[in-house]
C-alpha cells in the first residue's frame, strides 16, 4: 500500500499541473483584477473545499467496487480528464481569457466572497481537477491524503492566479500547459488500463 505523504504528492503533483492551465486559474484571476483579493481567496478556497469533499466522496463509492472494474473506471475518468484538457489546449488565449465573471465594484467582503464562491464552485463542476481527485481516491483509497492534497494544490493555484497570474499566463502558454496536463491524465488513464486488464 502507497504510503500516504506518497499519495498526498502524487494528488497535489497531479492537481497542480492540471490546475495551472485551467480557467479556474484565470476565473480566479479575473476576480482578483475587479475584487479585493482576500475576500476574492476566502470564496475561492471554499469553493474548492466543497468540491473536493464532493470528489473524494465519490471516488470513494467508486472504491467499493470489485477491483477491475474500479481500475476500468478510473481509466475512464483519466481518459476524460485527458479529452477534456487536450480539447481546452485547442481553445485560443483571448477566449480562455474572456470568462464571465460578475461585475460591480464597491461590494462587501462578504459579497465577493459569495461571487468568488459561486463562480468556482460552477467552474469546478466536471473539471479536470475534479475527475482527478476522484480518480486517484478510487485508485488508492486514501481520501484524506488525496483530498488534502487536492485541496492545498487548487489553493495554491489560487493564490498563484492572484499574486502571479499576470507572468505566469505572459511567460507560458495557456495552451502548453494544457497538453502537459492532458499528457499526464492519459498516463493515468493507461496505467489504470493496464491494471483493469491485468485484473
Amino acid at each position: 500500500m502507497t504510503s500516504f505523504l506518497a499519495v498526498f504528492a502524487i494528488a497535489l503533483f497531479a492537481i497542480l499541473l492540471v490546475e495551472l492551465p485551467d480557467k479556474t486559474l484565470v476565473a480566479t484571476l479575473v476576480l482578483s483584477t475587479r475584487y479585493r483579493p482576500r475576500p476574492v481567496l476566502a470564496g475561492v478556497a471554499a469553493a474548492f473545499a466543497v468540491q473536493c469533499v464532493i470528489a473524494v466522496t465519490a471516488g470513494g463509492l467508486l472504491h467499493l467496487l470489485p477491483h477491475r472494474l474500479l481500475e476500468g473506471i478510473v481509466a475512464l475518468l483519466f481518459a476524460l480528464g485527458a479529452f477534456l484538457l487536450a480539447r481546452e489546449s485547442l481553445v485560443s488565449e483571448e477566449e480562455a481569457v474572456t470568462e464571465d465573471t460578475p461585475a460591480g465594484s464597491g461590494l462587501t467582503d462578504r459579497r465577493i466572497v459569495g461571487i468568488s464562491f459561486g463562480v468556482l464552485f460552477a467552474a469546478e463542476w466536471g473539471d479536470a481537477s475534479q475527475l482527478a481527485t476522484a480518480g486517484l481516491v478510487a485508485r488508492y483509497g486514501q481520501p484524506v491524503a488525496i483530498g488534502l492534497g487536492a485541496f492545498i494544490a487548487l489553493v495554491g493555484v489560487a493564490f498563484l492566479a492572484v499574486g502571479l497570474g499576470k507572468v505566469i499566463l505572459r511567460r507560458v502558454p495557456l495552451q502548453l500547459l494544457h497538453r502537459l496536463a492532458a499528457v499526464l491524465f492519459g498516463a493515468f488513464a493507461v496505467i489504470a488500463a493496464v491494471a483493469a486488464i491485468r485484473g
